[in-house]
Protein backbone atom coordinates (compact mmCIF):
# COMPACT_ATOMS: atom_id res chain seq x y z
CA UNK A 1 0.00 0.00 0.00
CA UNK A 2 1.57 3.38 -0.86
CA UNK A 3 2.02 6.14 1.62
CA UNK A 4 2.23 10.03 0.87
CA UNK A 5 5.46 12.14 2.63
CA UNK A 6 3.34 15.05 4.71
CA UNK A 7 4.24 18.54 3.15
CA UNK A 8 4.85 19.75 6.59
CA UNK A 9 7.29 17.11 7.89
CA UNK A 10 10.53 18.35 9.35
CA UNK A 11 13.03 17.33 6.53
CA UNK A 12 15.17 15.57 9.08
CA UNK A 13 12.40 13.27 9.25
CA UNK A 14 12.19 12.04 5.57
CA UNK A 15 14.29 8.95 6.52
CA UNK A 16 11.33 7.85 8.77
CA UNK A 17 8.66 8.63 6.25
CA UNK A 18 7.90 5.18 5.62
CA UNK A 19 6.57 4.36 9.16
CA UNK A 20 3.92 7.38 9.42
CA UNK A 21 0.17 5.82 9.63
CA UNK A 22 -1.25 2.46 11.14
CA UNK A 23 0.22 -0.88 10.98
CA UNK A 24 -1.81 -4.06 12.26
CA UNK A 25 -0.65 -7.37 12.09
CA UNK A 26 0.84 -10.38 14.47
CA UNK A 27 3.84 -11.39 16.14
CA UNK A 28 5.48 -14.19 18.35
CA UNK A 29 7.91 -13.88 21.37
CA UNK A 30 10.11 -15.82 23.78
CA UNK A 31 10.92 -15.13 27.41
CA UNK A 32 12.46 -18.12 29.92
CA UNK A 33 9.63 -19.02 32.69
CA UNK A 34 6.76 -17.66 29.91
CA UNK A 35 7.49 -19.79 26.81
CA UNK A 36 6.44 -18.73 23.61
CA UNK A 37 3.33 -16.88 22.68
CA UNK A 38 1.69 -15.29 19.86
CA UNK A 39 0.19 -11.88 20.13
CA UNK A 40 -1.42 -8.98 17.88
CA UNK A 41 -0.25 -6.35 17.55
CA UNK A 42 -0.92 -2.39 16.14
CA UNK A 43 1.33 0.20 15.79
CA UNK A 44 0.31 4.08 15.13
CA UNK A 45 3.11 6.78 14.00
CA UNK A 46 2.00 10.24 13.93
CA UNK A 47 3.53 13.59 13.24
CA UNK A 48 2.17 16.97 13.61
CA UNK A 49 4.76 19.17 12.42
CA UNK A 50 7.32 19.22 14.97
CA UNK A 51 11.00 17.42 14.78
CA UNK A 52 10.20 14.35 16.26
CA UNK A 53 7.63 11.53 15.62
CA UNK A 54 4.99 10.14 17.83
CA UNK A 55 5.06 6.31 18.17
CA UNK A 56 2.22 4.31 20.08
CA UNK A 57 2.70 0.48 19.89
CA UNK A 58 -0.37 -1.81 22.02
CA UNK A 59 -0.11 -5.63 21.92
CA UNK A 60 -3.13 -7.74 22.53
CA UNK A 61 -3.92 -11.56 23.54
CA UNK A 62 -5.51 -13.01 20.39
CA UNK A 63 -7.93 -15.94 20.16
CA UNK A 64 -7.33 -18.70 17.65
CA UNK A 65 -9.01 -16.66 14.62
CA UNK A 66 -7.01 -13.49 15.13
CA UNK A 67 -9.24 -11.34 17.01
CA UNK A 68 -7.85 -9.61 19.74
CA UNK A 69 -9.43 -10.53 23.18
CA UNK A 70 -7.68 -8.19 26.02
CA UNK A 71 -5.12 -6.19 25.95
CA UNK A 72 -1.27 -7.36 26.70
CA UNK A 73 0.87 -4.05 27.47
CA UNK A 74 1.80 -1.10 24.92
CA UNK A 75 4.71 1.61 24.79
CA UNK A 76 4.84 5.36 23.77
CA UNK A 77 7.20 7.69 22.91
CA UNK A 78 8.78 9.86 20.19
CA UNK A 79 11.35 9.07 17.34
CA UNK A 80 13.83 11.89 16.49
CA UNK A 81 16.23 12.63 13.82
CA UNK A 82 18.98 14.55 12.83
CA UNK A 83 18.44 14.30 9.01
CA UNK A 84 22.05 12.36 8.46
CA UNK A 85 21.03 8.79 9.61
CA UNK A 86 21.58 9.29 13.34
CA UNK A 87 18.41 8.88 15.82
CA UNK A 88 17.05 8.50 19.11
CA UNK A 89 13.86 6.96 20.87
CA UNK A 90 12.35 8.00 23.87
CA UNK A 91 9.74 4.96 25.50
CA UNK A 92 7.45 4.59 28.45
CA UNK A 93 6.04 1.45 29.53
CA UNK A 94 3.29 0.66 31.38
CA UNK A 95 5.10 -1.69 33.63
CA UNK A 96 6.96 1.37 35.17
CA UNK A 97 10.32 1.60 32.98
CA UNK A 98 11.26 3.74 30.51
CA UNK A 99 14.10 3.42 27.86
CA UNK A 100 16.26 5.67 25.31
CA UNK A 101 17.48 4.32 22.13
CA UNK A 102 20.43 5.47 20.11
CA UNK A 103 20.83 4.15 16.45
CA UNK A 104 20.85 4.74 12.94
CA UNK A 105 18.18 4.56 10.34
CA UNK A 106 20.25 3.30 6.54
CA UNK A 107 17.13 3.07 3.80
CA UNK A 108 14.12 1.23 5.47
CA UNK A 109 16.75 -0.27 7.83
CA UNK A 110 16.48 1.49 11.58
CA UNK A 111 18.87 0.05 14.12
CA UNK A 112 18.80 1.16 18.02
CA UNK A 113 20.58 0.07 21.13
CA UNK A 114 19.56 0.88 24.46
CA UNK A 115 21.49 3.67 26.03
CA UNK A 116 19.77 3.92 29.12
CA UNK A 117 16.95 2.17 31.51
CA UNK A 118 15.05 3.70 34.36
CA UNK A 119 12.93 1.59 36.90
CA UNK A 120 9.88 2.81 38.83
CA UNK A 121 10.04 0.81 42.23
CA UNK A 122 8.89 -2.93 41.76
CA UNK A 123 9.18 -2.46 37.91
CA UNK A 124 9.67 -5.23 35.68
CA UNK A 125 14.01 -5.49 35.98
CA UNK A 126 14.54 -4.26 32.38
CA UNK A 127 18.43 -3.36 31.75
CA UNK A 128 18.64 -3.05 28.13
CA UNK A 129 17.80 -4.48 24.69
CA UNK A 130 18.49 -3.91 20.92
CA UNK A 131 16.20 -3.38 18.26
CA UNK A 132 15.79 -3.70 14.56
CA UNK A 133 12.64 -2.02 12.14
CA UNK A 134 12.67 -2.74 8.62
CA UNK A 135 10.55 -2.05 5.53
CA UNK A 136 10.39 -5.43 4.12
CA UNK A 137 7.70 -5.95 0.68
CA UNK A 138 5.96 -2.51 2.00
CA UNK A 139 5.74 -4.55 5.67
CA UNK A 140 7.00 -3.42 8.65
CA UNK A 141 9.28 -6.20 10.57
CA UNK A 142 10.74 -5.83 13.44
CA UNK A 143 12.37 -7.26 16.41
CA UNK A 144 12.90 -6.79 20.05
CA UNK A 145 15.71 -8.21 22.00
CA UNK A 146 15.83 -7.59 25.73
CA UNK A 147 18.26 -8.12 28.82
CA UNK A 148 17.12 -8.07 32.73
CA UNK A 149 18.98 -7.84 35.92
CA UNK A 150 18.05 -12.38 35.32
CA UNK A 151 18.30 -12.88 31.53
CA UNK A 152 20.86 -11.79 29.46
CA UNK A 153 20.26 -10.16 26.47
CA UNK A 154 18.13 -12.51 23.96
CA UNK A 155 15.11 -12.34 21.27
CA UNK A 156 12.05 -11.31 22.93
CA UNK A 157 8.93 -10.26 20.42
CA UNK A 158 9.14 -9.94 16.44
CA UNK A 159 6.14 -9.18 14.24
CA UNK A 160 5.51 -8.40 10.65
CA UNK A 161 2.71 -6.03 10.86
CA UNK A 162 0.97 -4.79 7.74
CA UNK A 163 -0.14 -1.21 7.03
CA UNK A 164 -3.61 -0.51 7.54
CA UNK A 165 -6.04 1.66 5.12
CA UNK A 166 -6.29 5.00 6.25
Amino acid sequence: MAFEIPDDLNPNLLGLAWMLGRWEGSGKGTWPGVGEFDYGQQVDVTHNGGDYLHYLSQTFEVDDAGKAVRPLSMETGFWRASGDGELDLVLAHPEGYAEIWYGKSDGAKIELTTDAVMRTKGAEPVTGGQRLYGNVEGDLLWTWDRATTEVPLQAFMWARLQRAAA
